[in-house]
């Protein structure tokens, strides 16, 4: 089984009418996803594709239709508030697509979230992709085939590049989440660890990690205690200087903290292997099966 969503997931498109948002419902819907409603105030009564209606609001969309996740193309200065509003809504699983929303918008979603059911993937993230069942985000569907290796990355980039190494060498993957790279996101590397380590599907778990914060830290910590697949792990900027943001906002050394060393000495001593580059991993990989 995939994890957070299949090809049943019913979702809806905050954001949908807007450049982005459109191009990306149309990728969605040509992959297979079950895309029901879309969400742009304003243009409430439009239809995309002659199949999604578009709708005012998020309660108004889901009083016509059972919604099971929301994903957003909200521009930065609006997406916090939209993440609200599908919460507000009900939405169990919202995907956040937006990069650039302020530190201090994301404290306020993350503290309201934490008193709901909702999960939030990202902000500034590529989204889920479960091979040949459902993509939702921004993940190329054609790079990956399915498989048992479940993925999870804070980069979007090394993601991509990680899946189709990964098809290159006859392997899939069986989920693979981007939880994005911002310094505040609603899910991290031990919550997707947890669902890996308990389903069935996923035998091996690739980690996409990257300077700063302490997020590879603790996963290692939970890696050492609680899964028993075999992980194999890369890590981004092991070259950047001190006190320069390398790519995402949370990518960034500051005080000796953070630094690529210090993630790679904690993931070995959790048993991780560590790929000196992405195209290793599919190699890592193959020693453990």
């Amino acid at each position: 089984m995939s994890i957070f969503v299949d090809q049943n997931t019913r979702v809806m498109v905050q954001g949908i009418t807007g450049r982005e948002g459109l191009f990306h419902t149309l990728q969605m819907l040509d992959y297979g996803t079950l895309i029901v409603a879309g969400v742009t105030p304003g243009k409430g009564g439009e239809t995309i594709a002659d199949k999604v209606p578009v709708y005012d609001t998020c309660k108004a969309a889901i009083e016509s239709n059972a919604i099971d996740c929301s994903v957003i193309y909200v521009p930065a200065a609006f997406a916090s508030d939209a993440i609200l509003e599908a919460a507000d809504s009900g939405v169990s699983l919202i995907i956040c697509i937006t990069e650039g929303i302020p530190v201090s918008d994301m404290m306020q979603v993350k503290a309201y979230l934490d008193k709901t059911e909702c999960r939030l993937i990202g902000p500034n993230c590529p989204g889920i992709l479960s091979p040949n069942r459902t993509k939702i985000g921004i993940i190329p569907g054609h790079i990956a085939s399915s498989g048992n290796i479940g993925v999870v990355s804070r980069s979007g980039t090394l993601t991509y590049e990680v899946l189709y190494a990964l098809k290159q060498k006859g392997m899939g993957a069986s989920t693979c989440v981007g939880i994005g790279g911002d310094p505040i996101n609603g899910t991290n590397f031990v919550d997707v660890l947890e669902l890996f380590q308990n389903d069935p599907e996923t035998r091996q778990i690739v980690m996409i990690g990257e300077i700063g914060g302490s997020d590879e830290e603790t996963a290692a910590g939970y890696i050492n205690d609680f899964v028993d697949k075999p992980v194999v792990s890369f890590i981004a900027g092991q070259t950047a200087p001190i006190g320069k943001r390398m790519g995402h906002a949370g990518a960034i050394v500051e005080g000796g903290s953070g630094m690529a060393s210090d993630k790679i000495q904690a993931l070995e001593t959790a048993g991780v292997l560590i790929a000196n580059h992405p195209e290793e991993i599919p190699d890592l990989l193959q020693t453990n099966i």
